[in-house]
Formats: C-alpha cells, sequence, structure tokens
C-alpha cells in the first residue's frame, strides 16, 4: 500500500501471499501448507500504477524490507528512499501504541491500524477470514474510497 504522508490518502494498494510468520506458522504450514511469497510482485505491480501520475522525484518512506529499495530505483530511479527500522509496538488500554514519541512512518502504520479497526476480515484475532483474494480486493476498494473521501481531511493547498 502507498499513502501520501500529509494529506494520508491511500494512493494504491495491492494484495499478494507470503508465507507464514509467527508463532503460529508451524501448524499453519502443517494444515494448508507452505504459500508461495508474490510480495514482491505485488509491490512491482504497485509501482507500475505509481509510476503513472507520481513525481519521478519523489520522496519514499518506508521500514526496512529488503526488496523495496530495488524495486523503487526501477519505477523512481530518481526518488529519495529513507528506510526506518519498526518500533515495537505496546498493547495497553485502546490498542496498540509505539513505544516511541515520533514515528517517521506515522502516515502507514495509522492507516493499516485504521484498516484494521475498519475492515473485519483484517481484525486481529477475529473468525473473519478471506477466502477469495478477488473478495478482498472489492472489499479494499470500497474501504479506500471511504477512508479517501470520508476519514482523511480534504487537502488544500
Amino acid at each position: 500500500m502507498a499513502v501520501s504522508k500529509t494529506e494520508r490518502k491511500i494512493l494504491g494498494f495491492h494484495v499478494s501471499s507470503m508465507p507464514a510468520t509467527g508463532h503460529l506458522a508451524k501448524i499453519s504450514r502443517k494444515k494448508y501448507g507452505v504459500r508461495p511469497d508474490h510480495r514482491k510482485a505485488g509491490l512491482t505491480a504497485l509501482f507500475n500504477d505509481l509510476n503513472r501520475f507520481l513525481n519521478p522525484k519523489i520522496t519514499i518512506s518506508s521500514d526496512e524490507c529488503s526488496f523495496y529499495n530495488g524495486v523503487v530505483k526501477q519505477f523512481f530511479p530518481h526518488a529519495i528512499v529513507t528506510q526506518y527500522m519498526g518500533q515495537k509496538g505496546s498493547v495497553a488500554g485502546q490498542g496498540e501504541l509505539k513505544k516511541t514519541r515520533f514515528d517517521p512512518i506515522f502516515s502507514i502504520n495509522h492507516t493499516f491500524a485504521m484498516l484494521r479497526a475498519n475492515v473485519s476480515r483484517l481484525i486481529r484475532k477475529t473468525w473473519n477470514t478471506t477466502k477469495k483474494v478477488s473478495c478482498l480486493i472489492c472489499h479494499l476498494n470500497i474501504y479506500v474510497w471511504m477512508h479517501n473521501t470520508q476519514k482523511t481531511p480534504l487537502f488544500v493547498g
């Protein structure tokens, strides 16, 4: 997903499968098999879409995912790319909060938190699941429209 830093508008997204991780990964692999990792292909498709309307000299901030740099340089060779180490969240009171006072990638982290809060199939620890990727994409398209028109302030610049 790509989010504008100041307006917090969702610029685009792609859905990709990825291998199971975390403390339940072994159980997941045993039950469902190994899922393929299509994140790089999804990121490439996203940046192919973004390349059509974003300034080639854009500034991009992201977490430290190892394959971001290569894909960004492929589509935005003149972009300024800054990657930040992820911060551990702390669940206390009203959900997950960062332990630091300043989050340089707040816009994307906050947007993901809003997605988890507002799209039932993305809520953590839920019975809701996505059986068809096409249904998830339709659901996300509806949310993106609501997010960009209703949930984020209108940018006047």
